[in-house]
């Protein structure tokens, strides 16, 4: 259901979208958003509507620019918003991780709702150990391996669209750095979260009061995919084996392939 401009038109606002594929710490910078945009956080909905002018809405979700994938929106959306930033109503936070964290964290992710029919936040709630992870990688390769080339079979029990391949999950992050308002690092946070989250505040025009931000720690395990590549020699044989593209993209959008 579309909204109207009068229902949330509270001044001179733009709407606001915070945009991350999966597994890349949307919810992380949702929780902080909450707890620190102020008045706002009101208005701060996990789902994504398109006005046609100016809101004090805030949107989240996961959407692609190039490719349809299973529960994320499709171009059609990001179009529509992009478009609003280009006319100048709209902003378009992008957030994002290395893409092999990624990689992992969905393979996890997909496997427990496909299998078991669950949603879970991160992988944390499944293995409690980089150990158990590897274990299970080793244990079940194949099934990975079938995840990261997009293979519809792996996807067969969920309706719908297949989710991205690993190459298209790179892809779509590099086109959403090159049209977002705001990109933010899930491992910039690591380093200095009041500073990321005072760029949040900058592009919202929203008065943050830095002494008083309540910023909790990451759960997630950032560049974990290094432990997990030192322990599965497969895995680590996957890095090297990807293509020239992927491995350019991947460099491109500010990280190593092996870091």
């Amino acid at each position: 259901m579309w909204g109207t401009i009068e229902q949330f038109n509270l001044g001179n606002d733009k709407t606001a979208y915070l945009i991350g594929l999966f597994g890349t710490g949307r919810w992380y910078v949702i929780d902080l958003m909450r707890e620190n945009i102020g008045e706002r956080g009101k208005y701060l909905k996990d789902a994504i509507r398109f006005h046609t002018g100016p809101t004090s809405m805030i949107y989240s979700g996961h959407a692609t620019m190039k490719y349809v994938s299973s529960l994320q929106h499709p171009p059609v959306i990001t179009r529509l918003i992009l478009q609003a930033v280009r006319d100048g109503f709209a902003d378009l936070i992008f957030v994002y991780r290395h893409p092999l964290d990624s990689l992992l964290t969905n393979w996890i992710w997909w496997r427990t709702y496909t299998r078991d029919n669950r949603m879970i936040r991160g992988v944390w709630e499944v293995h409690k150990t980089t150990d158990e992870l590897c274990a299970d990688l080793e244990q079940n390769y194949a099934d990975f391996e079938a995840f990261a080339a997009g293979d519809p079979v792996f996807f067969a029990s969920a309706p719908g669209q297949r989710f991205l391949s690993f190459a298209e999950f790179v892809e779509e992050t590099e086109l959403h750095l090159q049209s977002a308002t705001l990109t933010l690092r899930l491992e910039d946070f690591m380093i200095d979260p009041v500073k990321e989250f005072s760029k949040i505040g900058k592009v919202m025009s929203a008065a943050l009061d830095v002494s008083r931000l309540r910023v909790v720690p990451l759960r997630a395990k950032l560049y974990g995919h290094l432990a997990v590549r030192d322990k599965v020699p497969r895995f680590r044989d996957f890095i090297n084996g990807l293509n020239a593209e992927t491995k350019g993209r991947i460099e491109k959008i500010g990280y190593s392939v092996n870091a």
